[in-house]
């Protein structure tokens, strides 16, 4: 579990970002958890729109963005929501 204290960076650290992950009127789909995974790979931080016709509230479509993608829901702010994954070690130093 995250502490408050990094939870508040990281919510500062996030101020800045724009949305590269979009839910659309499909819904969450594999192929937009795909893109949250692929973008929590490279960015660790990552802000997300959220559709305004959604079936779900807000929190909820976070909370099961960050369960299907093994991240931390950092803030929802309307229809945007920050997650949070650190990147894994990397296994090039690992194999030496």
């Amino acid at each position: 579990m995250m502490r408050g204290k990094d939870r508040a960076a990281l919510r500062s650290a996030a101020h800045h970002l724009d949305p590269i992950v979009h839910v659309g009127q499909g819904g969450i789909t594999r192929a937009v958890i795909a893109s949250l995974d692929d973008a929590l790979r490279t960015h660790e931080l990552v802000k997300v729109q959220l559709g305004k016709r959604l079936d779900i509230a807000a929190k909820e479509a976070a909370e099961h963005l960050a369960a299907a993608t093994d991240a931390e829901v950092i803030q929802v702010i309307g229809h945007t929501c920050t997650v949070y994954r650190p990147k894994p070690e990397k296994e090039s130093a690992n194999s030496r």
